[in-house]
């Protein structure tokens, strides 16, 4: 694997007894404390992580320290961030691929890996990247990677790895959101090409992708079986970026409404077999909301630790405001449904590692995910008062951040839905 101008990995994959997959990574860049931090953060995390894994994330954190949270601010402010160059530099170390096939790039290792990066973003200094990131990794390229054909790899697939190209996910639209089988974007076939008429809203990665991975329809069937993914270049004649969209939170993220008018490109580029773009975007959603949910983690624990800190330093009627029970008893509370997450969350990539579907944890993972950050930046940013209000501080960022885990990707209800559907409680149509 290349890398340009950051550092230089030796990755060697093997594969124990046990059919394991390891991974050992070793770079020209000081390593002094570095076991210090994998057996500590290990003791932790050892029920899904292992020295492999903490290894992964202590490079990773390393480029976060230097290429890309001293400019958060900054991007933050400019509502957008350079995302050509920012990929450029993960691709180069092997992070937009962790999952995906060597012989496009990828590394090959088991989804923990993914897990263990996603979970790592989270020590970035904003919600917008991350997510942007995870785009890239887990929502618009597993389809491409599971059912894609050769060349559709070797044309998107693996310059996305390689951080050269920008991805994005084209599902939602207008009047289109959570509920997928409603789309309306259509493709008509017109000898060996489709010709795609439409639009999508909501694009993340939208005003800069390169490519989107789009869901439309490719025939009048029912709503669950007419309906195929296609890999569509942004720059092909008829792709108009009609606006960015002005967000109350993930400033830095652009995300965008794009129209599609007459947008002829090859059949040759739909992905997997033509009608089973729901079943393979419905695949595609496990990553994603498992991607949601440990990339929660971090987050979580962040804005616990500073409120922690803020309140024992902040004095109110002769003695600091965690010597209130109230507070440092809620703050256990939190950090105590921190780790359930933790655990919940953990089980599911575990059972997905072994081919399981995981649905319906997956699920329960993202509700669980996005209510828990809710009701965390809630209650703790109450407890810094007047500068919790204010754009000075993080957790206000996360406040308006985090929102978003409950929306995106599947709403709550949405989340629920599904939930009921495997409990059998569900309405039957009709009634």
């Amino acid at each position: 694997m290349a890398a340009v101008g950051l550092r230089t990995y030796v990755l060697r994959a093997s594969v124990s007894s046990l059919g394991r997959r390891h991974i050992s990574v070793s770079y020209p860049v000081c390593q002094k404390n570095q076991q210090a931090v994998v057996d500590s953060q290990e003791a932790k995390n050892d029920i899904l992580y292992g020295p492999d894994h903490m290894q992964m994330r202590d490079s990773l954190r390393k480029i976060i320290d230097k290429d890309i949270n001293p400019y958060v601010d900054e991007w933050e402010e400019q509502r957008s961030f350079p995302a050509h160059k920012v990929f450029k530099i993960l691709g180069d170390n092997g992070f937009l691929g962790v999952t995906k096939p060597v012989e496009y790039g990828g590394l090959g290792l088991d989804y923990s890996y993914s897990a263990a990066v996603a979970e790592e973003l989270g020590n970035i200094n904003c919600g917008a990247l991350p997510m942007a990131i995870g785009v890239q990794t887990d929502m618009a390229t597993p389809a491409l990677a599971k059912f894609g054909s050769d060349k559709l790899k070797q044309e998107f697939l693996a310059p996305t790895i390689s951080g050269d190209k920008v991805a994005c996910l084209g599902v939602s639209e207008v009047g289109s959101g959570s509920d997928v089988a409603s789309i309306k974007t259509r493709a008509s076939r017109k000898d060996d090409d489709l010709i795609i008429n439409g639009g999508k809203m909501w694009t993340t990665n939208g005003a800069q992708a390169d490519w989107m991975c789009c869901l439309v329809n490719t025939s009048e069937g029912k709503p669950h079986v007419n309906k195929s993914l296609v890999c569509l270049p942004m720059d092909a004649p008829g792709v108009t970026v009609a606006k960015t969209i002005k967000k109350i939170g993930m400033w830095s993220s652009d995300t965008a409404q794009i129209f599609f008018e007459d947008v002829r490109i090859p059949r040759s580029y739909l992905i997997g077999e033509e009608g089973q773009g729901f079943t393979y975007q419905m695949i595609q959603f496990q990553e994603e909301r498992l991607y949601a949910a440990v990339g929660a983690l971090v987050p979580l624990e962040r804005i616990i630790a500073e409120t922690i800190k803020y309140t024992r330093e902040r004095k109110i009627f002769g003695k600091s405001v965690l010597d209130n029970q109230v507070v440092h008893f809620t703050l256990a509370e939190l950090e105590t449904e921190v780790e359930l997450l933790r655990s919940a969350v953990y089980r599911a990539i575990a059972l997905y590692i072994k081919g399981n579907d995981v649905t319906k944890l997956a699920s329960m993972c993202k509700l669980k995910a996005g209510r828990l950050m809710r009701e965390t930046a809630d209650k703790c940013l109450q407890y810094w008062g007047g500068m919790g209000f204010t754009e000075e501080v993080m957790i206000s960022r996360n406040y308006r951040d985090m929102r978003l885990i409950s929306i995106g990707g599947g709403a709550d209800e949405v989340m629920l839905s599904i939930i009921c559907k495997f409990m059998n409680t569900l309405p039957k149509p009709g009634k």
